[in-house]
């Protein structure tokens, strides 16, 4: 039982810190997808293909 009295607030505390990280992320913009990039892997340009040796 005094396990629980220690790892049940580590684990609230944990997703604080994952729930802030999210949130973090949202307002840095990181989930935004503009029109090209939604297209990128439709493209087929040689360029982006590795250089073969």
């Amino acid at each position: 039982m005094n396990i629980l009295m220690f790892l049940a607030p580590i684990s609230v505390g944990l997703g604080l810190i994952a729930v802030g990280a999210f949130w973090w992320t949202l307002r840095a913009n990181q989930y935004d997808d503009p029109v090209g990039d939604a297209a990128r892997i439709l493209i087929d340009d040689p360029e982006d293909r590795p250089a073969v040796d």
